[in-house]
């Protein structure tokens, strides 16, 4: 009953206007590029292809602070074409963008700074459906020409509403059958040969495609439920290896079931506690104990966030922020959730946006800033 309700569905990224066995060199690879981030990583959005409310902000004046910019966003020509194009933000809708000579320059003196520049792919309007492979073909063609047009470090993973969901029967996490995730999976893995141990791989879904998957997967044994439910599990595990952050959305969600099995509300610490725990403890999936998802690294978790109140629903305070690192690193500020562990090596925070954090006097980004001492 929980799945059919309107309400719970996943809605958007907030936006204000509306496995193979493991191998040495997949070790080595995921280390290397690991390693190329701060031990304490700040992920955030930048409104590249449009303007809503926030104000449009030139490459050149993100602020340091951001340790990775994912460029949002590049959409498909249609849901199942795979053709991915990247549209910078026109002058009528953006005043002050800059050429595209400018923007390239500022990404490669960002890149010398250090910061990691990736293209998101998706987003609330970006519906990726790869059924065929001549789709996958596609998106791998047409995501590596946005890449080496702007010599981007790499690839964001933001799918949003229908575009993972899995076929009835699909019920192994780590066998997936349906075509969109075997597709999928194996783009991000052409992509990853073709650019190396360098290449920078995050993803950003909705907690209704991971976390709900300690619940419900996919239509379930006998059908019925939201086939999206868990759908991301398949893709998170096949590429955990080559994985470089997974910053789930703690926000525009539901109530969900943390490993203590009481509903958590997003909007304060115990959410992003609860919800954090589930991907460095690890959680059988739709409650099977002989099917279980296996834990991430904390380097490879962030936290994904609103940066400011009118970024999205489940905007947490500052206060309420630090409370759920303080939890999640040092095991104090905890409140009424258990954690599993400790994990100091929690990579950090992604927020959508950077535009909605400087429209906010940077509030979100100064807080990690002096939270982490940087």
């Amino acid at each position: 009953a929980l799945l059919s309700t309107a309400a719970y569905l996943p809605t958007a990224h907030a936006e204000a206007r509306s496995a193979p066995a493991r191998t040495a060199t997949a070790e080595t690879a995921t280390a290397k590029t690991a390693a190329a981030l701060p031990e304490h990583a700040l992920v955030g959005y930048l409104h590249a292809s449009f303007a809503n409310g926030s104000g449009y902000v030139r490459m050149a004046d993100v602020p340091d602070s951001w340790d990775v910019i994912d460029l949002a966003f590049g959409e498909p020509t249609s849901t199942t074409s795979g053709d991915i194009r990247f549209d910078r933000c026109p002058k009528s809708e953006c005043p002050n963008v800059e050429s595209e000579d400018e923007f390239k320059a500022a990404i490669k003196a960002k890149q010398a700074a250090g910061k990691k520049v990736l293209i998101s792919i998706g987003g609330q309007n970006g519906q990726v459906r790869l059924t065929t492979t001549a789709a996958r073909d596609a998106f791998v063609r047409s995501v590596g020409a946005i890449i080496d047009r702007y010599g981007l470090d790499g690839l964001d993973i933001d799918f949003e509403g229908h575009s993972l969901s899995l076929n009835t029967g699909d019920t192994d996490f780590k066998n997936p059958k349906t075509p969109v995730i075997v597709n999928l999976i194996s783009a991000v893995k052409t992509l990853k040969a073709k650019y190396g141990a360098g290449f920078t791989l995050t993803m950003a879904p909705e907690t209704f495609f991971v976390q709900l998957g300690y619940q419900y997967y996919g239509s379930g044994k006998w059908g019925g439920q939201d086939p999206r439910a868990g759908a991301y599990l398949p893709v998170i595990h096949a590429l955990r290896d080559d994985l470089t952050l997974l910053h789930v959305q703690d926000y525009n969600s539901g109530p969900i079931t943390g490993l203590d099995n009481q509903y958590h509300s997003m909007g304060g610490a115990d959410f992003h506690i609860a919800m954090t725990d589930m991907l460095l403890t690890g959680f059988p999936v739709a409650g099977d104990k002989n099917n279980v998802f296996p834990a991430l690294k904390p380097s490879q978790v962030a936290i994904g966030l609103p940066a400011s109140p009118t970024a999205g629903n489940g905007h947490t305070t500052p206060g309420e922020v630090n409370k759920a690192l303080d939890c999640l690193t040092k095991k104090t500020s905890c409140g009424g959730y258990a954690t599993h562990g400790t994990w100091p090596a929690l990579r950090g925070l992604m927020a959508w946006s950077v535009n909605w954090d400087s429209f906010n006097k940077r509030e979100f980004s100064k807080n990690f800033d002096a939270y982490y001492r940087r």
